[in-house]
């Protein structure tokens, strides 16, 4: 573990908040202080390159990429349009070369060009999804919430909450363009809504909005084929009010999965056994209100859960074994944090 870590938290600035605010993270206690902001408009979702270098982050204008300095400061290299209307979701390869963006307002996938310099080239290739959605609520319509490379970055994982879907494209990584490979459907209603792939990269893990769940899936890596193994539900029993299911997160052993309720604004933890099972672990509030991202501690033994509509982030130690969370420390204000990425200095 690094001695010193900074945090970067995106915010809606729809109140009084810059965007994106620049923190000292201690790990150990998974405690913040904040000793800068950059001004953007409504950063809500932050993406790291792999090595590092580079933040991006959705805004009005489309995406903007960030040189990140010695001291952890961040210095503002581009922005570039998505031809549509702010994403909601970025992904990025690991050799830093493409970018993915998501949109949930106009049902969007598109692929843009990273420049060697970190910065955003433009766009190689893009979808508007079609065809009507299932919850009337979303007004029947697409609304891609998550995107992402498979494991080997052949294929392309589009989540369509719209739909009830998610689209897997082949990825042509010489040309930057994609084209439909399969399509993974889900129930009727469930509303999917973020994917992550396990670190070995041999199982997805889907959070379904509406639904309220979790799911495990087999991924078998040459033909981008999902298999699925089992569906737990994300929250407490006899709960029947308003919530989404909405940020996964893994330890970097593969062995704990996280998700947050917004709405019961808990945070379920499952533990994942020597044959790939998961079992719930513990259902528990996260003192804050519409937790919308968590970041785990290097070492994955505290936690930060941020706290959209409560102006927080709280802190938490995880008991895996016995199955409960620890407040850590009292709450740090911010302004409508949406997202949070950590790197070491």
């Amino acid at each position: 573990m690094a001695d010193k870590y900074v945090a970067y938290v995106g915010s809606y600035t729809r109140g009084d908040s810059d965007g994106i605010y620049i923190l000292d993270a201690n790990p150990e206690y998974a405690s913040f202080k904040i000793r800068g902001s950059f001004k953007i408009n409504n950063p809500s979702f932050l993406r790291l390159s792999y090595d590092n270098r580079f933040l991006y982050s959705n805004c009005d204008e489309g995406v903007a990429s960030f040189r990140i300095l010695e001291d952890g400061s961040l210095e503002l290299m581009n922005k570039v349009s998505v031809n549509g209307l702010r994403p909601c979701y970025l992904s990025v390869n690991r050799d830093n070369t493409y970018m993915l963006s998501a949109g949930y307002h106009d049902g969007k996938l598109t692929i843009l060009r990273l420049n060697e310099d970190g910065t955003v080239a433009g766009v190689t290739d893009e979808v508007f999804m079609k065809g009507l959605g299932s919850v009337a609520g979303r007004n029947y319509r697409c609304h891609v919430n998550c995107a992402i490379f498979s494991p080997d970055e052949r294929f392309v994982m589009a989540v369509d909450l719209g739909m009830d879907q998610v689209k897997i494209y082949a990825f042509d990584k010489n040309t930057g363009k994609i084209r439909l490979h399969d399509i993974l459907r889900r129930e009727l209603e469930s509303g999917p809504k973020h994917m992550i792939f396990s670190n070995d990269g041999q199982y997805a893990y889907l959070t379904h909005e509406n639904k309220c769940v979790v799911t495990k899936f087999a991924y078998d890596e040459e033909t981008a084929h999902f298999t699925q193994l089992e569906t737990l539900s994300t929250l407490p029993e006899k709960y029947d009010s308003y919530n989404c299911a909405i940020t996964l997160k893994l330890t970097e052993d593969d062995r704990h999965l996280f998700v947050t309720n917004s709405g019961n604004n808990s945070v379920a933890i499952y533990n994942i056994d020597s044959e790939e099972k998961m079992h719930t672990a513990c259902i528990l509030p996260v003192s804050g209100e519409y937790p919308r991202d968590l970041a785990i501690m290097p070492g994955g033994q505290m936690i930060a859960a941020v706290n959209q509509e409560g102006n927080s982030i709280t802190s938490f130690k995880v008991n895996y074994e016995k199955g409960y969370i620890v407040m850590a420390g009292p709450p740090m204000k911010i302004s409508t944090p949406t997202s949070i990425v950590m790197r070491p200095l």
